[in-house]
């Protein structure tokens, strides 16, 4: 099997697929998948903009649009997981994963898909010790603050990947595992990234949580972006025990190194993207604590038996298939001819969503609100002091773009 992986995608749908048929040309090859690292932006419409934290000359409605209309189609299987610039709106309708476009998939806050015999997992977001303990708070429309925490990742979403037992072939992070710096060639990334290297000395470079389900699940694959750089690593967990080969990948712009091919083992095909059975099991346990102000989830309060979920998922996927339900639009798309939607509603329920969640036996808590949404008064309870954080260990690269720029400019005025 044949899967492209490319890093940070920031709308521009057009340039990736056109680069990917482009390699598929001149290398006389077929790729079937397409693995996106976040920074996806699946902006729909103006609405969308609103949820999308970038800074303003970044705030386009780029390619993605025209894929959720119709008016294109991904030529090759997608499958993403969200970054820090991200239209949460929408993404927060799928939580649980689902299709964003036709033949376009988003992996979920959290989440496991087979392609094939290919399993694949994700995480998506981006690591900050303030709100790792937290609960998914934060509703549409966003203030200033909530605009920049939910994108935010939380422990709820680690501990569930924590329990998948069985083998994963590909994880995808946006941000990097934390110390993933120390099994490549660190010297090579400070020459291109001079400004990584306080972060790497002070091993704040990267997610804390990415690097302990890096330790758990062992895969055989891990693929990332955010930092905007090709970078390569192995990762032996144990003398003589399995590998994971890390790789990082750029931003999609002319020059860089955005893309890459990756040749796996795999079943002969057609392969489809389909929902596993494991992981939905995991999704039906766990769902009963989903913590949906800002206390953190009682995990010890969870009572279903993990044999018994896995007993119903398997029966209610023989009886309909593992198939994804089908992508169904919620919102008025952009039209470049007419004048921004409007009455559009602020928290739709995505056909889909519901209906994963009937196939579960769950109810819908996603538009849930409680008067915990609000900004918090104190930051300092919100911090985790547990083994995976604490406030004096903040990861300070939040926004990658922002972070470059400086430096440049810095760089502009010393050779003045």
């Amino acid at each position: 099997m044949k899967i492209a992986v490319e890093g940070c995608m920031h709308g521009d749908l057009d340039g990736v697929y056109k680069t990917l048929q482009y390699i598929e040309r001149q290398r006389g090859i077929k790729v079937d998948l397409l693995l996106c690292c976040g920074d996806f932006q699946a902006v729909r419409n103006e609405r969308d903009l609103e949820s999308l934290n970038v800074p303003r000359k970044y705030r386009a409605m780029n390619s993605f649009w025209k894929y959720f209309s119709g008016e294109e189609v991904a030529p090759v299987p997608t499958i993403f997981i969200g970054g820090n610039h991200e239209a949460s709106n929408y993404l927060w309708e799928l939580y649980y994963g689902g299709w964003a476009a036709p033949n376009i998939y988003f992996l979920g806050f959290a989440g496991v898909v087979k392609f094939g015999n290919i399993r694949i997992g994700g995480l998506s977001g981006i690591y900050n010790a303030r709100h790792y303990r937290l609960g998914h708070y934060e509703r549409p429309p966003y203030n200033e603050e909530t605009i920049r925490s939910v994108y935010h990742v939380r422990e709820y979403d680690v501990y569930k990947l924590m329990q998948v037992e069985e083998p994963i072939d590909i994880f995808l992070s946006h941000d990097w595992p934390l110390g993933i710096t120390d099994y490549g060639n660190s010297k090579k990334l400070i020459q291109q990234k001079p400004f990584f290297e306080k972060e790497i000395f002070q091993r704040t470079l990267g997610n804390k949580a990415a690097a302990q389900l890096l330790g758990e699940l062992k895969p055989a694959y891990w693929f990332s972006a955010h930092l905007h750089c090709q970078f390569a690593a192995s990762v032996e967990h144990g003398e003589g025990g399995p590998v994971t080969n890390f790789l990082a990948l750029d931003k999609c712009l002319p020059g860089r190194k955005f893309l890459q091919i990756v040749d796996i083992e795999s079943e002969p095909g057609p392969h489809e993207i389909l929902y596993d059975e494991e992981w939905l099991a995991i999704t039906r346990k766990f769902h009963s604590v989903f913590p949906l102000t800002t206390k953190s989830a009682d995990f010890g309060a969870v009572q279903l038996d993990m044999q018994e979920c896995r007993q119903l998922v398997r029966s209610r996927l023989q009886e309909r298939g593992a198939r994804p339900f089908e992508f169904e639009r919620t919102v008025p798309c952009h039209n470049p001819s007419q004048s921004s939607p409007n009455g559009s509603p602020a928290l739709p329920r995505n056909p889909q969503t519901e209906s994963l969640l009937q196939l579960l036996e769950l109810p819908y808590l996603l538009d849930l609100t409680s008067e915990s949404r609000d900004p918090i008064s104190s930051p300092a309870s919100m911090i985790y002091r547990g083994s995976l954080g604490a406030d004096s260990e903040e990861i300070p690269i939040d926004d990658i773009d922002e972070l470059e720029e400086h430096a440049e400019d810095n760089v502009e005025t010393e050779d003045e």
